[in-house]
């Protein structure tokens, strides 16, 4: 249509009003409207210079998009992938493992991709290793990056086709596949803006220069300004939009990139800028004990605002309500007007509605927080009270929090804590609860020593000499107790602080407070001690202060958000076995099973199933679930639920289903089905309980029968495909019982395409849970001769000889079994002594695991029915450790029968081989006493006779009987 009518304008207004004419066109029809009267005229060219409008806006919003729209090319490709080789590397705070390109042939264009693949936009191939998941092979191209098939393990060449989403570019790609890329990346954030502006601006190094001289000059000329007003004077001399030098940042007003730039660096070094200007004050020095201290001090289960969001301003020409220049006003008289002027427009203030973010970004754009902030400096109690009122209020807006802690107003308000009056602690450590959402104030907070004050917050009947009664209560102390519990609370997401309220004397305080009945109290409180909980020394502080009675009892409370954090806190302290024991014991598992029937709130849900989880690992308190009916419960909640519940119900049912009757229980009651379906999710938690969970109901056949017609083996094995490690180790160990149990499972087993050769090939995992799972489930894989051969051909031999120098005893397990099973098919017993498996098999004896002793033993049996073997195993001292450790165990009763049976049998073959020296045999009975049954002849084509031989056993037998 556009093609037809190149100037649709001139068509439908004429030729006088053609716009493909010159500018001056314009001026002609003007002229001929002021001549001619005719208003047709008139309307035609208002008609025109509407369209042209439009035309006009639709071609800049098409250029807005289309710039938007940044191709990649081989330079910002190489670049991307030369910066990340610089941060990459051994290590837990590299960002990657290794970062290589598949080709190191470069073409004249840059590109490293063959050209029959250059003609489809395509630029390079790269193999990059991140710590969390396994090596990725992606491809680079105009398009952007995506994972590829990898490449091919018979010819080495790569798989071309696209396995995923495209990603704009390759730092977006790797934070979406791994997650310890993404923090490890915003550790180094600094150092990598850094490294390329500086490749970015190098022409322009001594401007650059010029510019930071004059911004140190004329923040010095400052000096004289409060500590806040000094940082905002050296802020405000930026003015222009800085734009991140790497993609995945959010774009943030320049004015705020120094003070991030800051946190970062305070973050890495502990609190010390590596060049601080004037607005540091001396005595900011810290120990290096505190530096290292620093360094690891902000918690990983940190989740809320960590990610300090961007600026946002009023635009100039936006329809704003009129309260926004009514409160602009009332900031001016605060700012140019006496006491009672002050007192009055903070009065009038506060009767907006604060909570509304155009009231609250009003007071921050005309300096309304700079007034506020130094009104809390003044001796006026009024004017503080006044202050604090407004900045709780408004400090709930993420941005005010940070222009807050930025004009420097938590110190003051720490000191207020130390006032007299209890109205101003109660507004001081609220509004430090509100502003503590994020690391950089929580840090400040601990830094001005307000964690001590805060705990001193909580002692709201320290002069009492008898025992705290809720009776004895002041209304306001309890008040101020419960505001000083919801400020440590907020702080409490942190490490450090954890520590600090932990030194300070914070979990006899709280535990204390959970005696009262004031629920206002009591959330706060519960709520500090469910973020406290995560660390190991306060849950045996917690256990000390017999804090889980009275966890228990609010479970009882009417309080939907009381039972939640409850809940939530003996979710944390579950972990350890003696805490179940006490919420069983003091009653606190049968109003966990009552809550599970209200569904509504979705978060006490996935509290209350969370701890149920935890306590389920106990067999004991499983019972007792089974006896209130809570496994039927939490099978009908495998359906509608959020994935926070769902993790929690699996894991539950995946705990409880270790037991025959519970199995029973969860088929009759139609739980497979839902449980299958939960296989193909992408939840790693999730996908991780699953698996276990139909595992457990995979051993009963009936169950095992079930799977099997839902495809669910076949999703379990999808699932070895599966990036997280952690997931890949679940569906191994699950797929062990369904190939025991399942109806002619070695033909199940081929069925699936390529799931042998997968399964082999995770033997090349750096993942010890990953490996000893693969084993478990080759060792069942391989009771089939066919699956056996299969497995052999794809090269499981080497690869499990690969793996027997570990100190892991569960790997050492598992591979034994694996070995011993894969013995059994062709000359795989001679292979796994050419590839020197047998030695490091023999230094498993000495392992304190009896399991590994037991199949140890049947390893080793197998492997003895090779000559060379044999001579290997009595190279390193077998029949010697064999000997010794059959002594013990079989006295100390802890070795069964079939193992005494593999040792002898061992020992025999061993001492029946023709090439044995006789002085091995003294060496070999010397634990027993038998020295002097050796040949006297030297070694020939036979060494031993029977009747010796049965001698040596037999005197052996006796000794040990």
């Amino acid at each position: 249509m556009l093609s037809a009518n190149r100037n649709p304008i001139a068509k439908i207004l004429g030729s006088d009003y053609n716009v493909m004419k010159e500018d001056s066109s314009i001026l002609e029809i003007l002229d001929k409207i002021a001549k001619d009267d005719d208003p047709e005229s008139e309307i035609k060219m208002k008609i025109a210079i509407l369209l042209k409008q439009l035309d006009l806006h639709l071609l800049n919003y098409s250029l807005k998009h289309i710039s938007l729209e940044i191709c990649l090319n081989p330079v910002t490709i190489k670049n991307d992938i030369e910066l990340l080789k610089r941060f990459s590397g051994k290590g837990e705070q590299t960002v990657l493992e290794s970062i290589e390109y598949t080709s190191d042939y470069e073409f004249s264009n840059g590109c490293r991709a063959p050209p029959w693949r250059q003609i489809h936009g395509e630029i390079c191939y790269v193999l990059v290793k991140p710590h969390d998941v396994e090596t990725l092979c992606i491809t680079c191209s105009t398009e952007g990056v995506f994972l590829n098939g990898g490449k091919t393990h018979d010819e080495e060449e790569i798989n071309y086709e696209r396995k995923g989403a495209i990603y704009k570019d390759l730092f977006t790609f790797l934070k979406e596949k791994s997650a310890k890329f993404s923090e490890n990346m915003s550790k180094q954030q600094t150092r990598v803006n850094e490294e390329q502006q500086k490749e970015k601006d190098q022409p322009h190094e001594a401007p650059k220069k010029e510019e930071a001289d004059a911004l140190r000059r004329a923040t010095t000329g400052s000096g004289k300004n409060l500590l806040k007003n000094q940082i905002n004077l050296g802020k405000n001399q930026m003015t222009k939009r800085l734009e991140p030098s790497l993609n995945w940042k959010t774009t943030v007003d320049s004015k705020d990139r120094k003070t991030l730039q800051r946190d970062t660096q305070e973050e890495k070094h502990g609190g010390k800028l590596e060049k601080s200007a004037p607005s540091v004050s001396p005595g900011r020095a810290h120990k290096s004990a505190e530096k290292i201290e620093e360094i690891v001090s902000e918690s990983s289960s940190e989740s809320e605002e960590d990610e300090e969001p961007p600026d946002h301003r009023q635009e100039a020409n936006a329809d704003l309500p009129s309260e926004y220049w009514q409160i602009q006003k009332l900031v001016k008289y605060l700012k140019g007007g006496n006491q009672t002027a002050t007192v009055i427009a903070l009065c009038s203030m506060k009767d907006f509605n604060l909570a509304q973010e155009t009231c609250q970004l009003a007071i921050r754009d005309v300096g309304g927080l700079e007034v506020l902030i130094n009104l809390l400096d003044t001796d006026e109690v009024k004017c503080k009270i006044g202050s604090l009122k407004i900045l709780k209020e408004i400090s709930h807006n993420p941005q005010i929090r940070r222009n807050i802690v930025d004009l420097g107003g938590l110190p003051i308000m720490v000191n207020i804590l130390d006032s007299p009056h209890k109205s101003l602690k109660c507004l001081a450590a609220e509004t430090i609860a509100n502003v503590a959402k994020f690391k950089r104030a929580r840090r400040a907070v601990r830094h001005h020593g307000g964690i001590t004050k805060l705990v001193a917050l909580l002692d709201c009947a320290q002069n009492a000499t008898e025992p705290v009664q809720s009776s004895l209560y002041d209304e306001r102390d309890v008040e101020v107790a419960r505001c000083g519990a919801q400020a440590l609370w907020s702080c409490s997401k942190s490490y450090a602080n954890k520590e600090a309220i932990r030194k300070a004397g914070g979990i006899p305080l709280l535990a204390r407070l959970l005696k009262t009945s004031h629920e206002n109290m009591l959330i706060p409180v519960v709520g500090t001690l469910q973020e406290c909980a995560s660390e190991e020394n306060y849950r045996a502080a917690i256990k000390a202060e017999r804090i889980i009675e009275n966890l228990v009892k609010n479970l009882n409370s009417e309080n939907e958000q009381l039972q939640e954090h409850c809940a939530m806190a003996i979710y944390q302290c579950a972990e350890d076995e003696e805490t179940r024991d006490l919420v069983r014991l003091h009653g606190g598992l049968k109003p966990l099973a009552s809550l599970l029937n209200n569904t509504d709130n979705k978060k006490r849900l996935a509290a209350v199933t969370g701890a149920i989880w935890k306590c389920s690992i106990s067999k004991e308190n499983v019972t007792k679930f089974r006896e209130y009916k809570a496994i039927e419960t939490l099978v009908g909640l495998l359906t509608d639920q959020p994935e926070e519940v769902l993790v929690n119900v699996v894991g539950a049912l995946g705990e409880c289903c270790q037991e025959y009757e519970n199995r029973v229980l969860v088929r009759k009651c139609g739980g497979i089905q839902p449980l299958v379906n939960l296989l193909v999710g992408i939840n790693q938690a999730l996908l991780v309980n699953v698996t276990k969970a139909v595992g457990a109901c995979a051993v009963e056949s009936e169950s095992m029968m079930i799977i099997d017609r839902l495809d669910g083996v076949r999703l379990l094995w999808s699932l070895l495909k599966n990036p997280h490690p952690d997931v890949k180790a679940s569906a191994a160990w699950a797929l062990c019982p369904c190939i025991q149990n399942a109806k002619d499972a070695g033909e199940m087993v081929r069925s699936f395409v390529g799931g042998l050769e997968l399964v082999v090939n995770l033997l090349k995992s750096d993942n010890k849970e990953v490996l000893a799972s693969v084993c478990a489930a080759i060792t069942n894989i391989a009771k089939d001769q066919e699956n056996l051969a299969v497995i052999t051909d794809h090269g499981v031999v080497p690869l499990l000889s690969k793996l027997a120098n570990t100190n892991n005893d569960k790997l050492r397990r598992h591979l034994a079994e694996a070995i011993s099973r894969c013995c059994m098919w062709g000359r795989n017993r001679v292979a796994f002594g050419e590839h020197k498996a047998v030695a490091p098999l023999v230094r498993y004896l000495k392992s304190n695991d009896t399991n590994v002793h037991r199949a140890t033993a049947q390893a080793l049996y197998q492997l003895s029915e090779d000559a060379d073997n044999c001579i290997t195993m009595h190279e390193n001292s077998a029949v010697k450790v064999q000997l010794v450790d059959f002594v013990v165990s079989y006295k100390l009763g802890k070795c069964g029968l079939e193992r005494n049976r593999n040792i002898k049998v061992l020992l025999k073959r061993i001492f029946e081989h023709k090439k044995l020296p006789h002085c091995w045999v003294t060496a070999a009975a010397e634990p027993c006493v038998i020295k002097d049954y050796a040949a006297e002849e030297p070694c020939g084509d036979r060494i031993f006779l029977n009747q010796r031989i049965e001698n040596v056993l037999s005197k052996i037998s006796h000794y040990i009987i």
